[in-house]
C-alpha cells in the first residue's frame, strides 16, 4: 500500500471537524490562543500515547500469527467502512463548542494529554488504520509509529490552524455548517472507498 494513499487518507481524516478541534477551539475560547495551542500539544502527546500501544500491540500479534495479523487487518477494513457509513448518515455534522472555564496553558497542556489518552475511539481507529499501510517484509514497529507519528503530526497542525483561525470557525452563520457538513461527506466518503478497496485488496501471508 503506497505512502500516497495512506497520505491523502490521513490528510482527509485530520482536516474533518471532530470532538478533538472542538475542544481546542473551547480552549482558545475559554484562555486564549496560548491556551488552545497548548492544548493542541497535549492532545497530539495523548495521541502518541495511541500510536506507540498500538504499535506495540499489533507488533505482538503478527509475532505469533501471521494469520492473525490479517484477521486484524480484515476486522480494521470493515471498521473504517462502518465509520465511513456513519459519517454519510449523519444530517447534521457541526463543529459544537461547548463552554470550559480558563485555567491557564500548563493546566491545558495536562488536560488535553489526559483527553486524548482516555479516549477509546483513537484507540480503535489506530488499530483499524494504522496496519492497512504497513509491509510485512519489514520491521513492522518501525512503520507503525512512522505513520502514526504522522497521523498525529497532520492532526495537530490542522487543530494548530483551527486555534488561529477560531474566531472565523465560531462564527454562527450558514457557511460554516456547509463546510464542516461537506468536509464530513467527503471524510466518509473516504473512509468508506479505503475501507471497501482494502477489504478486497489482495493480503500479503
Amino acid at each position: 500500500m503506497s505512502f500516497l494513499a495512506f497520505a491523502i487518507a490521513a490528510l482527509v481524516l485530520a482536516i474533518t471537524p471532530g470532538p478533538g478541534m472542538a475542544y481546542v477551539v473551547a480552549r482558545t475560547v475559554a484562555g486564549g490562543r496560548s491556551e488552545g495551542v497548548a492544548s493542541c500539544f497535549g492532545t497530539a502527546i495523548g495521541g502518541m500515547v495511541h500510536v506507540l500501544t498500538s504499535a506495540l500491540s499489533l507488533s505482538l500479534v503478527v509475532a505469533q500469527s501471521a494469520l492473525a495479523f490479517n484477521l486484524v487487518k480484515y476486522l480494521g477494513a470493515a471498521y473504517l467502512v462502518y465509520l465511513g457509513i456513519r459519517l454519510l448518515m449523519r444530517e447534521h455534522q457541526v463543529l459544537t463548542v461547548e463552554s470550559v472555564a480558563s485555567h491557564g496553558a500548563r493546566r491545558a497542556l495536562v488536560e488535553g494529554i489526559v483527553v486524548e489518552a482516555l479516549n477509546v475511539k483513537t484507540a480503535l481507529f489506530f488499530l483499524a488504520f494504522l496496519p492497512q499501510f504497513v509491509s510485512r517484509s519489514d520491521p513492522l514497529l518501525p512503520q507503525l509509529v512512522l505513520l502514526g507519528s504522522c497521523c498525529v503530526a497532520l492532526n495537530t497542525l490542522v487543530d494548530v490552524l483551527a486555534v488561529f483561525a477560531a474566531d472565523r470557525l465560531l462564527r454562527s452563520g450558514a457557511a460554516r455548517v456547509a463546510r464542516a457538513r461537506l468536509l464530513t461527506r467527503i471524510s466518509g466518503a473516504t473512509m468508506l472507498a479505503l475501507g471497501g478497496y482494502l477489504a478486497l485488496a489482495r493480503r500479503e501471508t
